[in-house]
């Protein structure tokens, strides 16, 4: 290897990557309660900060169902940015709070990456976080980092399910009471805990009808004052009963077919929308990304940043709030809350900027028995498979059925597999131990799609955990890697690149030979392309 007399490759990547565009002390993911609270907190304490929310999210990425779940039910309202910036500052009043103590605030951004210094990650000129607006990428450096990103939906496979109108209980609230977009009148709500019995109440009040709440589990879920609410608005629960196919028209949901569990008798619920209100889980695409520690919490519903006081990570310059953190301030959550975690997390982060005191106040206790959140889903996942056929979409957007993902098949798009691909299957793979997601993933390319898995992650581990008679919580996460949101090339691409990169990519590839067109390779013509490549 060559070396200078600095004693470093001189071709190497190290002293070769662009300087962020900008750089903050302090950068806050997620202008929720819990994010405008750690905002204010961090310039308040004198730092400079800046908060970044993906809201207004534009139409093309809600068609995505990024990052919640849409389901294709908003009203053409969201094609007007300017209104959009209107709601979202109409919905987060404290906004105006956060200017007026000098946080800068970039609203329809949204963070695609965020890196440290690691292994495979040294030559970074210092902490940074991609970013990305409808039209381009940049780079942002920071000294510390607060993710307030919140929960999504966890959702359920039907058959069905793959139409206009299948929705998420946080996109639902997102649209209600954050855009003001919502295009549907009679709901039906899968679930009937707590977010699922806030969430009819939040549409009751909208002035939206409720046809009922299914439940798979043989009585309500709700807590006593929520389940007497909905009685006394003659919102019926079905407890005991499942999906088992969304009937649809030309605009998506028309009615839903429900099957009692116990004697199999089916019922129609009339209803444009049906909304997955079962379960929320922590939305930790950039923690993964980052490389912090990140373990199994049943009671959040899922993998959540592994965190000793609820506001530091395993990360020196991460910093963790609201949702993420397990403190839940959306439908079902306190927004109180919620801002007092994301004033604990600025709190944090000004310490380790030496700028307050180490007196960071913990989390309250949880004052009732946590409810496992995980072991409901595995419920409901259980449920579904007894009542609807194996050849619904688990994968809707790499059109893997729950029968090809057992049967560990490639997608029918890619043609009959070979002889020693058909014959494998999930109990050949359980051979080895327990069934890892990844794995299926990449055998099968369930959670491969343009939704990155939003619509199928949680639920490929829990039908998997299902028929391997594993309890889910011992199922590992599915990884993530950047860019965690759905970006066309031309707005993910380095148009700015310098000269010692662009002229070294092959040397970092590391192969030179894959310069040579597949059709000369093995011919007389690959030592031409050998030639020309030289020894640089």
């Amino acid at each position: 290897m060559a070396m200078s007399a600095r004693g470093f490759d001189t071709k190497a990547v190290a002293g070769k990557v662009p300087a962020p565009e900008r750089t903050t002390e302090v950068l806050v993911i997620g202008a929720g309660p819990a994010g405008v609270a750690a905002a204010i907190g961090a310039a308040r304490g004198g730092a400079r900060v800046l908060l970044v929310d993906e809201n207004p999210v534009g139409p093309g990425m809600m068609g995505l169902d990024a990052p919640l779940y849409y389901g294709g039910r908003y009203t053409g309202a969201v094609q007007a940015r300017a209104r959009m910036v209107e709601q979202v500052f109409a919905a987060e009043p404290a906004l105006a709070d956060a200017f007026e103590v000098g946080v800068e605030i970039e609203l329809g951004v949204c963070c695609w990456g965020a890196f440290v210094a690691g292994p495979g990650l040294v030559s970074l000129p210092g902490p940074l976080a991609g970013l990305a607006d409808e039209e381009r990428s940049w780079m942002v450096g920071f000294e510390r980092l607060i993710l307030a990103a919140g929960a999504r939906d966890v959702a359920f496979s039907f058959n069905g399910w793959d139409q206009p109108g299948i929705m998420g209980a946080r996109a639902l609230q997102a649209l209600l009471e954050v855009y003001g977009a919502f295009s549907g009148r009679r709901l039906a709500i899968l679930g009937s805990g707590e977010l699922a019995a806030r969430t009819a109440l939040m549409a009751l009040s909208r002035g939206l009808e409720v046809a009922a709440l299914v439940e798979v589990e043989d009585r309500a879920q709700a807590p006593v004052d929520l389940a007497a609410r909905l009685a006394q608005a003659g919102v019926p629960i079905l407890a005991g009963c499942a999906p088992t196919l969304a009937r649809g028209g030309a605009e998506g949901v028309e009615n839903l077919v429900v099957r009692n569990l116990a004697d199999g008798r089916a019922r129609t619920l009339t209803c444009d929308t049906v909304v997955q209100a079962v379960s929320l889980t922590p939305a930790i695409e950039l923690i993964d990304v980052l490389g912090a520690a990140i373990a199994m919490r049943p009671t959040l519903g899922g993998h959540a940043p592994a965190t000793p006081d609820g506001t530091a990570t395993s990360l020196a310059q991460v910093f963790v709030a609201g949702d993420v953190a397990g403190v839940p301030g959306g439908a079902g959550g306190s927004v109180d809350a919620a801002q007092a975690s994301g004033a604990r997390a600025a709190e944090a982060a000004l310490a380790s900027l030496g700028r307050a005191s180490r007196t960071v106040a913990p989390a309250a206790a949880a004052a009732a028995p946590a409810f496992d959140a995980v072991a409901y889903q595995q419920s409901w996942m259980r449920a579904l498979m007894a009542v609807n056929d194996a050849s619904v979409f688990v994968c809707q957007c790499e059109e893997v059925s729950r029968e090809a993902l057992l049967a560990v098949s490639q997608p029918t798009y890619l043609g009959p597999p070979s002889a020693p691909l058909a014959g494998r299957d999930l109990k050949r793979l359980l051979e080895d131990g327990p069934p890892n997601p990844d794995q299926v993933k990449r055998l099968t390319r369930a959670g491969m799609g343009v939704c990155q898995a939003r619509r199928c992650r949680e639920q490929v581990a829990l039908t998997l955990a299902c028929a391997c008679g594993e309890r889910a919580d011992r199922m590992s996460l599915a990884s993530y890697r950047a860019p965690v949101r759905p970006l066309p090339l031309s707005v993910l691409a380095d148009r700015a690149e310098g000269r010692a990169m662009a002229d070294n990519w092959d040397v970092w590839f590391g192969i030179p030979g894959q310069w040579v067109p597949y059709a000369d390779a093995g011919t007389d013509r690959e030592a031409l392309y050998a030639g020309i490549l030289g020894e640089g």
